[in-house]
C-alpha cells in the first residue's frame, strides 16, 4: 500500500509541472498586459498624454518583470512558490498573491465541501431509492431533477435567486457574506445563521449538479449489482431485501461513486465560480473573475495552481480510498 502511494505521488510532480506550464501560457496568450491596463486608465484620467502614458507603463513594466520573456517570467513565478511558497505579486491588489488566497480560500473551501456533502448525501439517497423503485413516481421525479441540475446553466440558476432574494424576499443586502454588524464579529450561533442566510444559494446551486450526477450514477450501478448473480443466490437464501440492497449490492455500487471524488472539489469550486460571481459572494471565484480581465497574471496563475493541486490531491485521496476498498486497485 505505501509502494501504491509513493508511486501515485511521484506521478503527481510532472503531472503539476505540466498543468503550471500551460496555465501560465495561456493567461498570457491575451494581447497586451496588466501594464496595458494601467497606460489606459492613466490616459482616461486626463492627467497624462500618450507618450507619458506609454512611458509610466513601460516604466511599470520594467519594475515588474513584466517585460521579460515569457519563460524567465515562468521561472521566476515557479521558483518563488518552490522556494518561498510564494505566488508573485498581484498588482491590481498591491499585495503578495498568497496573502489574497489564503484570505479567500478557506470560505471558498467551506462552501464547496458543503456543496460536496449535499451533493453525496443526496444524490446517494436519492440514487438508492430510485434504484430499488424502479419506474415508479418517485424515480421518476428523481429523473426530472437529474435532467434539470444537469442542463440548466448554473448562472442561470444564480440570476434566478438574485431575483428572487432581492425582489421577492426584500433581502436587504446582496453580494456578502455576512450583514454588515457581524462581518468583524467573532463567531457565534447568530454569525452562524447570518452566514447561511447569505451563502445558501452558492451551496444549493453548486451542489444541485452533483446530486443529479450522483444520483444517475448511483441508480445505474446499484441496478446493475441488484441483477447480478451474487444478488440472486443471497435473495435464494432467505435473506431480507433491506440485508441484500445495503449489505451486498450498495457497497459494490459505490465504486465509481468513490473514484468520482478526485474530481468533486474542483468541479464544486467551478460551479461556486459561477454563482458566486453572479452573487458577488467575496470568495476567489471574483477576484479569479476580475484578474483574467485586467490580465493580474499571477493572481490568475495561483488560483489556476491551487485548483490544480486540489483536482491532484483529490484523485490521490480517491486512489487511496479505492485502493482500500479493492485491494486489486493496488496491483495496477
Amino acid at each position: 500500500m505505501i509502494s501504491y502511494i509513493v508511486r501515485r505521488l511521484l506521478a503527481s510532480i510532472p503531472l503539476l509541472i505540466g498543468i503550471s506550464v500551460v496555465s501560465f501560457i495561456i493567461i498570457q496568450l491575451p494581447p497586451g498586459d496588466f501594464a496595458t491596463a494601467y497606460e489606459r486608465a492613466l490616459m482616461n484620467q486626463g492627467n497624462m498624454s500618450r507618450l507619458e502614458a506609454e512611458a509610466a507603463a513601460d516604466q511599470y513594466r520594467a519594475l515588474y518583470g513584466l517585460d521579460k520573456p515569457i519563460w524567465e517570467q515562468y521561472t521566476i513565478w515557479i521558483k518563488g512558490i518552490v522556494t518561498e511558497g510564494k505566488f508573485g505579486y498581484s498588482f491590481a491588489y498591491k499585495k503578495d498573491v498568497g496573502e489574497l488566497i489564503w484570505e479567500r480560500l478557506p470560505r471558498t473551501l467551506l462552501l464547496a465541501l458543503s456543496a460536496h456533502f449535499i451533493s453525496t448525501v443526496f444524490g446517494l439517497l436519492i440514487g438508492i431509492y430510485a434504484a430499488t423503485h424502479k419506474y415508479s413516481l418517485g424515480d421518476n421525479l428523481a429523473a426530472v431533477l437529474a435532467f434539470i441540475g444537469t442542463s440548466v446553466p448554473r448562472f442561470f440558476m444564480a440570476l434566478v435567486l438574485v431575483y428572487l432574494m432581492v425582489i421577492e424576499w426584500n433581502y436587504p443586502y446582496i453580494g456578502r457574506y455576512t450583514s454588515p454588524q457581524y462581518a468583524f464579529a467573532p463567531m457565534s450561533w447568530e454569525k452562524f445563521v447570518d452566514v447561511l442566510r447569505y451563502v445558501w444559494p452558492v451551496v444549493l446551486i453548486a451542489g444541485l449538479g452533483g446530486v443529479a450526477r450522483n444520483m444517475r450514477v448511483m441508480r445505474g450501478n446499484l441496478l446493475d449489482n441488484l441483477n447480478a448473480q451474487y444478488v440472486t443466490t443471497a435473495r435464494s437464501k432467505g435473506m431480507r431485501e433491506g440485508a441484500v440492497v445495503y449489505k451486498h449490492a450498495v457497497p459494490n455500487a459505490l465504486h465509481p461513486i468513490i473514484m468520482y471524488q478526485g474530481t468533486v472539489l474542483p468541479y464544486m469550486i467551478q460551479g461556486e465560480l459561477e454563482a458566486a460571481i453572479v452573487l458577488n459572494i467575496p470568495t476567489l471565484a471574483p477576484m479569479f473573475y476580475s484578474s483574467l480581465a485586467i490580465q493580474d497574471i499571477y493572481v490568475s496563475g495561483g488560483f489556476l495552481m491551487i485548483y490544480a493541486i486540489l483536482l491532484v490531491a483529490g484523485n490521490l485521496i480517491a486512489d487511496i480510498v479505492l485502493a482500500l476498498v479493492d485491494p486489486r486497485i493496488r496491483l495496477g
